[in-house]
């Protein structure tokens, strides 16, 4: 059985977002806002299921965005979108 959810993945992305920031050399902010406008960025995850909900294509409740692709994260933050 996989088990990690938010205690696993909440520090990833503060380490996530630490890495951006520095690669960046300037604060980020409050990073929902962009990450959740954009289509880019992420691996979409659309097999699976966390027991209630199932995963698709897009934003869904069992996979959220998806996973995220540093180097594309980066790359959209750098060209300011």
């Amino acid at each position: 059985m996989v088990i990690g959810a938010t205690s696993a993945v909440a520090p990833l992305w503060a380490a996530l977002v630490t890495l951006l920031t520095q690669s960046t050399n300037r604060r980020i902010g409050l990073i929902q806002p962009p990450l959740y406008s954009r289509t880019s960025g992420f691996h979409d995850v659309t097999t699976g299921n966390n027991g209630t909900y199932q995963a698709a294509a897009g934003w869904d409740p069992c996979t959220g965005l998806g996973t995220p692709d540093g180097t594309a994260l980066l790359a959209a933050i750098t060209a300011g979108h």
